[in-house]
């Protein structure tokens, strides 16, 4: 059986006197806003470089939608989008 370890579990290699000193809090008013966090599949995010460029796509992707259900593409855009979702269908 081994012997319980007097350093409540903490390994003799890490000097916590070597660290610099910490800021408590430092990321307290961030957290308490709230996080949205989105892991991607490995092929989704291949295509986008940053968050940048996936909040791009994501902010296209809901004005086309608004624009669509409020009608404000053009007919041709409309129509070709409605024979897209009939044939997902089935």
């Amino acid at each position: 059986m081994k012997k319980p370890n007097p350093n409540n579990g903490i390994r003799d290699e890490y000097d916590f006197a070597a660290m610099k000193v910490g800021v408590r809090g430092k990321y307290v008013k961030r957290y308490r806003k709230g996080t949205n966090l989105v892991l991607l599949e490995p092929d989704i995010a291949e295509a986008f470089p940053n968050d940048k460029a996936v909040n791009q796509a994501l902010r296209g992707l809901l004005n086309t939608t608004r624009d669509t259900r409020e009608g404000k593409l053009p007919n041709s855009v409309r129509r070709a989008s409605q024979r897209r979702s009939r044939s997902r269908r089935g």
